[in-house]
């Protein structure tokens, strides 16, 4: 029986991360072994918005913030870690 890992605040932000990249068929373990990750890997604008869905009410959940505290802390999220977005 597989033991479900709580997100908690020490490894929210590697859950994040990990969330994207498996929303676009990745994982860090790929991510790490090209040197051109950030430009060869972006997601829709689509995928950005249910992204953005998804960690807004963790991060709210996670470190009882407010929405304005959970969508500023998302922010700097997103401009720290998040994938590039292509329009196409």
């Amino acid at each position: 029986m597989e033991k479900r890992k709580t997100i908690n605040r020490q490894n929210i932000t590697d859950h994040l991360i990990e969330y994207q990249l498996k929303m676009i068929g990745k994982t860090i373990d790929e991510i790490t072994t090209d040197e051109k990750w950030y430009f060869n890997n972006t997601m829709t604008p689509e995928q950005h918005e249910e992204f953005k869905a998804y960690a807004i009410p963790l991060l709210k959940k996670v470190f009882k913030f407010n929405k304005a505290k959970a969508v500023q802390t998302f922010s700097w999220f997103d401009l720290s870690y998040g994938l590039r977005i292509n329009p196409n």
